[in-house]
C-alpha cells in the first residue's frame, strides 16, 4: 500500500482518470487499442486492468501526484521487479512506451488543478489473490519461503539510485513505528488507541534496542494478502504465481518482511494464530532467524497491525469514498490484535516456534 516517503499523501493527490482518458493514453503512449478497461482497487493510486485488441492483458498504474514528484524511486522499484523476474520470481515487468520510456509523466486536471502523474504499463499476471483461497499450511509455508527468497534476491540487486530506498521517515517502515503517534487522532475515544500506544511503548523499549542485531536487506514491504497471487496446478494445489505492488520497497531488515507476511496472512485465516508456524517454517528454510530477531517477531507483527489499523483509519478521514477498500484489513485486524495481546508474547511465540519446528520436520 503506497504512501509517500515522509507522510500520508494529501486528499487531492489521488488520480481520478476516466476510462476514456485511460483509453486515449494507451493509444498515444503504447499504440494499444483497449477492448476492455476496468478499475482495480488501490490505496491512493489508480490501477486499471486493460485487455488490448492487438492481444495481451496489462495493468496500467497511475501514481498519486505526491509520489509522482519522486520518479527516481519508481525507477528503482520498476528495476527491482525486472530483476526478480530475471531471477525466476513471478513479478510483473514494465512495457516501454512507443518512445522507449519505462515511465511516462502525464499532466492532468483531476479537479484540483493541473498535476503530474507517473504512468506505467505492466504485464498482467495470472491467478487470484491469496485472500481468495484456503490458507492451508503448505501454502503458508510457500508464502514464507517466497518472501524470504524475494528478499535474498533483492539484496543482490545493484542500481545507481539504490540508496533512495533508505526512505528516512517512511511511515510504512517497521523501523518507524513511533511515527504513528502523529496519526492516532481519529482513534480518540476508541479503546484501540490505548492498545496502540502500549504497543508503541513496547516497541521503543524492546525492539529498538535490539535492532542493531537485525540483518539488513531490501524489503518489498507489503507482502500482503492482496499483493500475492496464486494459481492452481494440475493437482489442484495452489502455487504462488505473482508478487504485486513494489511501492513500499525500502531498505530494512529481513525480520520486517517476515512480520509483515505473518500479519497480513493472519487476516485471512479462520484461526489467525495458527498462521505463524507454517510461514515461519517456510521463511527459515531460506533464512533462519537469529536470537534477537526471534525475540522481536511478536512485537513486530503487533506493530504492523498498528500501522495498518491506524493509517487506514486516518486515510478514511481523507478519502471516505474509498472506505471499503481502506478498511479491508482493519475490520478483521482489530479483533486479531486484541487476541494476540491477550495471549501475550510468551504464549504466541511458543505456539509459532513449536509449530514451525514440527512443520519443518515434515518437509
Amino acid at each position: 500500500m503506497l504512501i509517500s516517503s515522509r507522510k500520508m499523501p494529501p486528499k487531492h493527490a489521488k488520480p481520478e482518470f476516466s476510462e476514456s482518458e485511460v483509453s486515449e493514453m494507451l493509444q498515444r503512449l503504447y499504440k494499444l487499442t483497449s477492448s476492455e478497461i476496468r478499475s482495480l482497487p488501490s490505496y491512493d493510486d489508480q490501477n486499471f486492468y486493460v485487455a488490448a485488441v492487438e492481444g495481451g492483458e496489462y495493468v496500467l498504474k497511475i501514481m498519486n501526484s505526491e509520489d509522482s514528484k519522486n520518479p527516481a524511486i519508481t525507477e528503482v522499484q520498476t528495476y527491482a521487479m525486472s530483476f526478480l523476474c530475471q531471477n525466476g520470481l513471478p513479478a510483473q515487468t514494465v512495457l516501454p512506451t512507443v518512445s522507449g520510456q519505462q515511465i511516462s509523466l502525464e499532466e492532468m486536471d483531476c479537479g484540483f488543478g493541473l498535476q503530474k502523474y507517473l504512468v506505467r504499463l505492466l504485464t498482467y499476471l495470472p491467478g487470484v489473490t491469496i485472500s481468495k483461497v484456503p490458507l492451508i499450511p503448505n501454502l503458508l509455508y510457500e508464502a514464507g519461503k517466497m518472501a524470504a527468497t524475494m528478499d535474498t534476491v533483492l539484496q543482490k540487486m545493484e542500481h545507481p539510485n539504490i540508496s533512495i530506498l533508505q526512505r528516512e521517515g517512511f511511515i510504512w517502515s517497521l523501523s518507524n513505528v513511533p511515527l504513528l503517534e502523529a496519526y492516532i487522532g481519529p482513534l480518540d475515544g476508541d479503546p484501540l488507541q490505548e492498545l496502540v500506544k502500549s504497543i508503541i511503548h513496547h516497541y521503543r523499549t524492546s525492539v529498538e534496542p535490539k535492532r542493531c542485531h537485525f540483518r539488513t536487506c531490501i524489503n518489498h514491504g507489503d507482502f500482503n494478502d492482496l499483493n500475492v497471487l496464486v494459481q492452481a496446478d494440475e493437482n489442484g494445489d495452489y502455487k504462488i504465481s505473482g508478487i504485486l505492488d513494489f511501492g513500499d520497497m525500502n531498505h530494512g531488515y529481513y525480520i520486517h518482511e517476515l512480520a509483515i507476511t505473518i500479519m497480513y496472512m493472519m487476516t485471512e485465516h479462520p484461526d489467525p494464530v495458527q498462521v505463524g508456524g507454517p510461514i515461519l517454517a517456510g521463511w527459515e528454510s531460506v533464512i533462519p532467524l537469529n536470537e534477537m530477531e526471534r525475540d522481536c517477531l511478536y512485537l513486530l507483527v503487533m506493530s504492523r497491525f498498528c500501522q495498518s489499523l491506524v493509517l487506514a483509519r486516518y486515510s478514511v478521514t481523507l478519502h471516505p469514498e474509498n472506505a471499503e477498500y481502506l478498511m479491508i484489513t482493519s475490520r478483521k485486524g482489530v479483533g486479531i490484535l486484541k487476541k494476540l495481546w491477550k495471549l501475550g508474547k510468551k504464549e504466541v511465540e511458543k505456539m509459532w516456534f513449536k509449530a514451525a519446528a514440527e512443520f519443518s520436520h515434515t518437509k
